[in-house]
């Protein structure tokens, strides 16, 4: 089984979601972690954190990355995951005459969860997790580009 390993108690899981829950679970028993949700969706002030609040590790905000992307394979484009970029991509450059490449719509992604998110007082932690998600995307593409690898 290729599995996924609480960074916590190092259980192995079969998903990333029971994975999450894991983690979850283990720092709410202890106390340490409250997830910090926007009072209102972009561009609202964020909820402030309880004391003793801890900040996930890079490990958990990998996962949660990977959470976001499975979850919205369930939503957009394939059961893969969200692959609308080079179509996107595409209609732009036929719209504006530029040629910009699949990872290049990536990184301006990026760059606007990193505006939207150094624009606040506080850490906005959908922008923070998107971005993470996106670098990965980023990174496909651009690896598929220039290694002439194939779309799965």
């Amino acid at each position: 089984m290729t599995g996924y390993i609480c960074q916590t108690c190092g259980t192995e899981h079969d998903t990333i979601p029971k994975t999450m829950a894991c983690f979850d679970s283990h720092q709410a028993e202890a106390g340490e972690i409250i997830e910090v949700e926007p009072a209102v969706e972009d561009g609202g002030e964020d909820a402030t954190p309880e004391p003793g609040w801890v900040a996930p590790a890079a490990p958990e905000l990998l996962g949660r990355a990977a959470l976001h992307m499975h979850e919205r394979s369930s939503t957009y484009d394939k059961p893969e995951g969200e692959r609308s970029m080079g179509r996107a991509v595409a209609a732009f450059n036929a719209i504006t005459g530029h040629k910009l490449t699949e990872s290049e719509g990536w990184l301006l992604l990026q760059v606007l969860k990193d505006v939207r998110n150094f624009s606040r007082e506080k850490p906005h932690q959908d922008s923070l997790e998107d971005c993470i998600a996106y670098s990965a995307l980023k990174a496909e593409a651009e690896m598929r580009r220039l290694s002439g690898w194939v779309d799965r």
